[in-house]
């Protein structure tokens, strides 16, 4: 895209079983820049069906619905239609709401609590490939990982071949940085890094940058954060 060309509005639909709350984030999302709400749901089994209709670039998803709860919906959306993201949109912020997400393939997680800078800011990471997931629950992710994944010794590190650039653009990610950080950070421009991040992802079979943080903690390259 040249420099000064509009970008197109991303396509947005929203999935939440409580009517008010529905229509107040649609009310929301239609005074945010860069945003076209093209349609709603009120259940899981809906999102789906319009994300199948409408191919939306991304679903704001609540968790907790009928029928179908939002991280079975996040999981069918993400095997039929990679072409849309799911940002989760839901009240809790607990461990047991989050990882389900994200393992299911959502890409972003906020609260509802979140302001429409944040919205904005979540819908457009996941779209550039980046994850729209606020500062303390990446912490909490990335601790979670530390945790849960053993240490390697220093002579098994980035044993898939990966080359010292790719491994060094690995621990960025798994730092928190998004593409264009990772840019300015090693003086490149943001497609060399996507190439970069395109081979690794080839070279582990590595998914997406929540993978490569999973990925980067269990080779020891990046250690958990002091406190």
């Amino acid at each position: 895209m040249t420099e000064g060309a509009e970008e197109k509005p991303a396509r947005v639909v929203v999935a939440d079983d409580q009517t008010v709350v529905r229509e107040g984030i649609v009310m929301l999302l239609g005074l945010l820049p860069g945003i076209e709400v093209v349609g709603s749901a009120g259940d899981g089994d809906e999102a789906v069906k319009l994300v199948a209709e409408l191919a939306p670039d991304v679903v704001l998803m609540d968790l907790r619905m009928p029928r179908c709860d939002g991280v079975e919906a996040t999981r069918r959306i993400r095997a039929d239609h990679p072409g849309t993201q799911v940002v989760v949109l839901t009240t809790f912020a607990d461990d047991e709401s989050l990882f389900p997400a994200l393992r299911a393939g959502a890409r972003g997680y906020l609260t509802k609590d979140a302001d429409g800078e944040e919205i904005v800011r979540a819908v457009r990471s996941v779209l550039s490939g980046d994850a729209g997931l606020s500062p303390s629950i990446q912490r909490r992710l990335l601790e979670r990982l530390s945790d849960a994944e053993p240490r390697v010794t220093a002579s098994e590190e980035a044993s898939d071949g990966l080359t010292a650039r790719e491994t060094e653009v690995l621990v960025l990610i798994a730092e928190g940085l998004s593409n264009q950080e990772i840019a300015r950070e090693l003086h490149v421009s943001t497609a060399t890094v996507k190439t970069h991040i395109n081979n690794l992802f080839a070279k582990t079979g590595l998914k997406d940058r929540a993978q490569a943080v999973r990925y980067a903690y269990a080779k020891g390259l990046v250690r958990p954060p002091a406190g």
